[in-house]
């Protein structure tokens, strides 16, 4: 078999391979990583020893709390990032990175899982509010600012964080050649984003011809033509002329149909809210009358329900002590009394104090009453024992 494991040097078998030593720095993030999954059961593994996301619900809030570890972790401080962003004191302006006294003084001897659980409970105590810009996507394109991208350790198939393109530059649309080339400008290159929600709007075209109010309101806008036939029969410099001369360019503005087209729309537009706002103007009276109402029953609801707690309480009072057990209480304390008067008439007869006749009787009456309350304590603590083997506590 030596043509499968060939001899080294001197004829003798080389040793198996041990694997390498952990590094002190390698020995301390794993105890680190070790300490955030004792802490969080629930936490998830994203990339092993480099990225976990924890879900975390405040207030029907879901959170998602990512926690990207750096190369030289824990050396170099955790990044700490939420999703969707939320405005708290330990959030940065953006409401995504976790900026706080937890991250800002943490060293190699903090403890991971317990700055986490500390963030945890800094949301319970004040819990976020979610962001106004929040999107649906869920962490961003570009890296946190001074950091470099994390190089896959061990996973070839994922990839550092992706490169933003800043240069990108817009095509101008084709124009026709009867127009001036004064009439195109140069395009400015289109910004960087964070979220694809930040990216602008796109302009309108022909396809998209419904503008849409913030009340939901969807005007269609006029067809506009490709061409103006009574500009195609100018010349080059009497395009250049109108186009020189403001007050002949607008007054052949005004004149376009679909302008006018436009502002009829506007003006019946404008006359039908001002209708709409006299009918609510009118139903102001009404309205008012059954918010006054609906405030009255709220007042009286919170009558009923302070005199019906009240009630409620005396119910759960008046119950308790009519249970078997404050029962059973009672007789015993019933019984003990019983006996001690019984003892006094038996001591004042030795004493000389009560006749035989009167002794007998008062003696006998109150061991009997002793007798009785005993033996109607021991049925009912049977009762408790028996009844409780079968349900719940009386």
């Amino acid at each position: 078999m030596n043509w499968l494991f060939p001899l080294a040097k001197g004829g003798a078998a080389p040793a198996s391979a041990a694997p390498p030593a952990r590094t002190g720095l390698q020995q301390q993030r794993q105890r680190q990583v070790e300490s955030l999954r004792a802490a969080h059961a629930s936490i998830a593994e994203i990339q092993k020893d480099v990225e976990y996301r924890l879900p975390f619900t405040v207030n029907n809030l879901t959170i998602n709390i990512n926690i990207l570890l750096p190369p030289q972790f824990p050396q170099e401080k955790p990044v700490i990032s939420v999703f969707p962003p939320v405005r708290h004191p330990l959030m940065d302006k953006q409401g995504v990175y976790v900026t706080g006294p937890l991250i800002s003084n943490f060293t190699m001897h903090s403890d991971l899982g317990k700055i986490i659980q500390s963030l945890l409970d800094e949301f319970w105590k004040n819990p976020p509010v979610l962001a106004p810009s929040s999107t649906s996507f869920s962490y961003p394109f570009n890296k946190p600012a001074g950091m470099p991208p994390f190089a896959p350790q061990g996973f070839p198939f994922l990839l550092p964080y992706p490169i933003q393109e800043t240069n990108r530059a817009m095509t101008a649309m084709p124009v026709s050649e009867s127009v001036s080339s004064s009439y195109t400008t140069d395009k400015p290159a289109a910004p960087s984003y964070g979220l694809i929600a930040d990216l602008p709007l796109p302009v309108p075209t022909a396809e998209a011809v419904l503008q849409v109010g913030q009340n939901g309101f969807t005007y269609k806008m006029p067809d506009v033509p490709d061409t103006f036939p009574e500009l195609s029969e100018l010349s080059i410099s009497q395009l250049t002329s109108m186009n020189e001369q403001e007050e002949v360019l607008l007054e052949h503005f005004v004149t376009l149909p679909q302008l006018k087209q436009v502002i009829s729309d506007r003006d019946e537009l404008v006359k039908s809210i001002e209708e709409l706002a006299k009918k609510n103007l009118l139903l102001e009276p009404s309205l008012e009358a059954k918010r006054q109402t609906v405030l009255d029953k709220y007042e009286q609801l919170t009558q009923m329900k302070a005199a019906f707690e009240k009630k409620m309480q005396r119910q759960h009072e008046l119950s308790e002590s009519c249970s078997p057990s404050a029962l059973q209480a009672r007789l015993k304390v019933a019984a003990h009394e019983a006996e001690e008067e019984s003892d006094t008439i038996a001591e004042d007869f030795l004493e000389g104090k009560t006749e035989i006749d009167d002794f007998l009787s008062s003696f006998m009456e109150k061991r009997t009453l002793c007798h009785c309350r005993r033996a109607k304590e021991e049925k009912l603590q049977q009762a408790i024992a028996m009844h409780s083997q079968f349900h719940a506590p009386l």
